[in-house]
């Protein structure tokens, strides 16, 4: 594998994922922000931030999976949350526990959270990009 995922002494231990991420593999991979969208383009979960949070997660998968890599490439994540709010966390934790459930995470890769006042696809709550390294 071509990552390493570490929680480095001196930072604190997030449950949802770790904070840094060393690659040593050659090829990166950069999979454009993901919706909630299932493969027909109908948004899942309209107005459930914890299932959309999950559906992201899916097609992040299913982008990866298509170029020959898995979320154990993955190297780093954004996530971009609509009108975030602290009381948010808790969806956005659970959505991310049912995806690493499904897809066997353990750990999960860095990640970045972002609130923003809206995405371009109409109901979606929250986006999901990623960068991955394959050998």
């Amino acid at each position: 594998m071509p990552l390493d995922l570490v929680n480095p002494h001196g930072l604190p231990v997030v449950d949802s994922h770790r904070q840094v991420s060393v690659a040593t593999g050659s090829r990166l991979v950069f999979v454009a922000g993901q919706v909630a969208w299932d493969a027909s383009g109908h948004l899942v979960g309209e107005g459930d931030l914890a299932t959309q949070v999950e559906q992201c997660y899916l097609n992040v998968a299913t982008a990866l999976a298509g170029v020959g890599a898995s979320f154990a490439d993955v190297a780093k994540l954004t996530v971009y949350i609509v009108d975030y709010a602290p009381e948010k966390m808790g969806a956005i934790v659970e959505g991310v526990a049912r995806a690493s459930a499904a897809l066997g995470l353990t750990p999960t890769p860095p990640l970045t959270g972002i609130g923003v006042p809206a995405l371009a696809a109409p109901g979606a709550l929250v986006e999901v990009e990623a960068t991955a390294v394959i050998g």
